[in-house]
């Protein structure tokens, strides 16, 4: 059966590759774009199913489903009717076998990886610790050899890998696939493009985590009950490093989601130094190095630590909800920070619903008061009403469903690319 890395040797997608004109060709393929995405983000699907989903007609359905399933793209299910008589319904689902892709979720102290096929079903998934003090070419050593256990354990080869998404805290170049500035490696770049020497068919993307996590919100609004009415959303990350995602309707059935420099936006002209050497960002105060600064009245000038441990926050919160007055003051002002912030969004994109997500939702009920407040101080907002304000603190699904579902999706754009 065909595979990506067949199709990629051969230069031509079997069976999808057109001989009309441009313009026909173009609508084409965004008939086969329009069915993989539907059967990605609902899951196995009638023909008739698919026809109400994409909004093609009978024939069109016929004509493109014809066309995956002859390239080896999707096959066919069977689904047994309820009791066990009449026909067995026909559905119709991406090969599981088709394409594999990778995900590597890059935290400040640990490095998270995953293996999915081409239906979107998780294979494997293992975490390993990672060494602070190292440098980028030791770490991408690391990264390669987790890479290569994560396909052996699962007896592939690597050329069967299609796609490889990456993503992490701090300011990414996207499109050179380069991690620019990060809390560990500050301005040491790190060049991910390095481990495709060892996998030749695969294609990288690097992603800012919370885009990732803004993704994965809006596609589960967009494929629930809530799509007809989603116009877009704001994810806020919450933890070590604070970090924010706009999704909206790109208006082709997709999604275009940014990921805006929001932890180190300035927010204020104080002395509290960032960890990305600036001073009065919104993170020197409302990420956790900022609210343990601030708890134990450390000189605000104080360089950052990379990391602060979960369990020292936990500490700070419990006393706070106990009472004492400087951790009380820590997480309000974090809170605050995190308010103005969000005011500055929505007064430039309008009024959507904000989803908090991240460890950090542990302590939203002291941070609470601050970011209403901080909100508050915006006409915008004065004028409009707060907004809806949701917490999910699965932050790791999100980012896992995320990564997954683009990474997909650009193998979809390979396979259907016109040549």
């Amino acid at each position: 059966m065909p595979t990506v890395a067949s199709v990629q040797r051969s230069g031509e997608p079997p069976g999808l590759a057109g001989t009309g004109k441009p313009g026909t060709e173009q609508l084409r393929r965004q008939k086969l774009l329009a069915v993989l995405s539907a059967l990605r983000r609902v899951g196995p699907q009638s023909h008739t199913d698919l026809s109400i989903v994409t909004g093609l007609a009978s024939a069109t359905v016929t004509a493109v489903t014809a066309d995956l399933e002859r390239a080896g793209v999707i096959e066919r299910q069977e689904q047994t009717m309820s009791g066990g008589r009449g026909r067995p319904r026909v559905l119709f689902a991406r090969r599981r076998s088709f394409a594999y892709a990778a995900t590597v979720q890059i935290s400040s102290d640990v490095v998270h990886y995953a293996l999915a096929d081409y239906d979107g079903t998780l294979i494997d998934r293992f975490s390993a610790r990672r060494d602070l003090s190292g440098t980028p070419v030791a770490f991408l050593a690391e990264l390669a050899a987790a890479l290569q256990r994560l396909l052996e354990r699962s007896r592939l080869k690597p050329q069967d890998l299609a796609a490889l998404s990456l993503s992490s805290k701090g300011i990414v170049d996207a499109d050179g696939g380069r991690l620019v500035w990060s809390p560990v490696f500050g301005e040491r770049v790190v060049d991910f493009t390095l481990l495709l020497q060892d996998l030749p068919g695969a294609e990288l993307s690097l992603s800012n985590e919370t885009l990732l996590v803004a993704h994965a919100q809006a596609s589960r609004r967009l494929a629930g009950r809530q799509a007809p009415d989603f116009s877009g959303l704001v994810t806020l990350s919450l933890g070590h490093s604070i970090g924010l995602g706009i999704a909206r309707p790109d208006g082709r059935g997709g999604l275009a989601v940014t990921a805006p420099n929001f932890g180190h936006m300035l927010n204020a002209v104080d002395d509290r130094l960032c960890r990305c050497g600036s001073r009065g960002c919104i993170e020197a105060t409302a990420g956790f190095y900022g609210i343990l600064r601030l708890a134990f009245q450390v000189p605000l000038d104080t360089i950052p630590a990379k990391f602060v441990p979960l369990p020292e926050l936990e500490k700070i919160a419990q006393s706070a909800r106990q009472g004492a007055r400087m951790a009380q003051y820590a997480f309000r002002q974090a809170g605050l920070a995190l308010g103005q912030g969000l005011s500055r969004v929505l007064s430039l994109h309008e009024d959507m619903p904000i989803c908090v997500t991240g460890p950090g939702t542990r302590f939203y009920d002291l941070l609470s008061g601050g970011i209403e407040e901080g909100l508050r101080q915006s006409l915008h907002v004065r004028l409009n009403g707060l907004p809806q304000i949701e917490i999910d603190a699965d932050e790791a699904t999100l980012v896992s469903d995320g990564h997954i579902d683009r990474a997909l999706a650009a193998v979809d754009q390979r396979v259907t690319a016109l040549r």
